[in-house]
């Protein structure tokens, strides 16, 4: 095509005319195309027709070829309009994963003075501690001498009776603080877990291969801490979970920690049940969800009761009694998952049957360095 307008005064009577099947569907004579004309490009045709021999004026040719212009503009413009839009749609969202770096950068600056500030007073507080725990161990232990070297004196009954039951109950006083000191040191030790910099290390890791080390690891570790521990441990690993770009040692001790309360819930349950025919259970599962991937663990174990789930993740809560937990693992996995991963942690419960949390993490997660650098 020219490019020019093409006025047909009789197309019946044009030997170069080549429409001829639209020419019989519609029974026009007179015909003009106007081309609508970008950067030199013909774009598409305006077309009139009348069905009698009647030339179109040059008038009437230059009006159609104004609104042909018209048109190519308003093409035009809605073409940039639209280009317009996606590009503030990409900047916007540009600017949404800028906040939420920053954000977690933000985050990840405040935990840090906290964590320095936590460590500063758990290391003040280790030296004194040790020295209660370790005096109060030899004391008990001179309390027994003590008794020793009593029982070969003369005394009087009631005096005996009076010394034997103050030296018991000293004793028995000295147990309690030793008792409780080594439940103050093992909170003070995980507060400084708590309180540890993130690793520098990150890199991708193939996420069935880690959750099949940290199964084995828990497995081991509460062999070796309880005698006769025995648990089923179910595996369901998705082939396409692939590889993700965590820091691995913080994910093995997040999941470490998940686990550990999996083997203590289906062991509490069993010994709860006694013998009528229960069997702990701890499955974990992975799947992937594009471009994150999920872990799963689920134990049929004592479940988790309402009140008590919305605390679990809170620093230093525990239900555990007293020496048996220091309410800080799964604190610590939280931190781990959402504040330094940019993932997310779940729990699904029901009370007597079972408890599953589920682990997403993003497969990349954004370098807080570039972030700062950026900010």
């Amino acid at each position: 095509m020219s490019g020019r307008p093409v006025n047909i005064h009789d197309v019946l009577a044009d030997p170069e005319y080549q429409a001829s099947v639209y020419q019989k569907a519609f029974g026009f004579r007179s015909n003009l195309g106007v081309p609508l004309v970008r950067e030199g490009s013909v774009i598409g045709v305006f077309a009139l027709m009348r069905t009698e021999v009647n030339t179109f004026t040059e008038r009437e040719v230059e009006l159609v070829t104004t609104f042909a212009d018209q048109a190519v503009i308003a093409i035009e413009n809605a073409r940039l309009f639209d280009e317009v839009q996606a590009r503030t749609r990409e900047l916007a969202a540009s600017l949404e994963d800028l906040r939420a770096t920053q954000d977690r950068l933000v985050q990840t600056q405040k935990l840090a003075s906290l964590g320095q500030l936590t460590a500063g007073i758990a290391h003040e507080m280790k030296n004194p501690l040790n020295f209660v725990n370790n005096f109060s161990t030899l004391s008990a232990e001179l309390v027994d001498e003590l008794n020793d070297t009593l029982t070969g004196l003369p005394f009087a009954d009631d005096a005996r009776c009076q010394l034997d039951e103050l030296t018991g109950t000293l004793k028995n006083n000295l147990e309690k603080v030793v008792h409780h000191g080594r439940r103050a040191d093992a909170i003070v030790k995980n507060m400084l877990l708590h309180s540890r910099e993130v690793s520098s290390e990150h890199r991708r890791v193939d996420i069935n291969a880690i959750v099949e080390e940290v199964l084995n690891l828990a497995w081991h570790g509460a062999r070796a801490e309880k005698q006769g521990f025995e648990i089923t441990i179910e595996r369901s690993f998705d082939p396409a979970a692939g590889e993700a770009e965590i820091f691995p040692q913080d994910v093995t001790r997040a999941l470490l920690n998940v686990i550990a309360n999996g083997f203590y819930a289906a062991t509490k349950r069993k010994a709860e049940a006694g013998s009528d025919g229960y069997e702990p259970v701890l499955a974990a599962s992975t799947k992937s969800l594009g471009d994150r991937v999920e872990i799963r663990i689920r134990d049929n174990g004592t479940g988790i009761p309402p009140d008590v789930k919305e605390k679990i993740f809170d620093p230093f809560f525990t239900t555990k009694p007293a020496g048996e937990g220091t309410g800080l693992g799964l604190s610590i996995s939280h931190d781990i998952i959402v504040k330094q991963h940019g993932g997310s942690i779940e729990v699904k419960t029901r009370p007597g049957e079972f408890t599953e949390i589920s682990v997403t993490l993003p497969r990349a997660i954004a370098s807080l360095h570039e972030a700062g650098k950026r900010a």
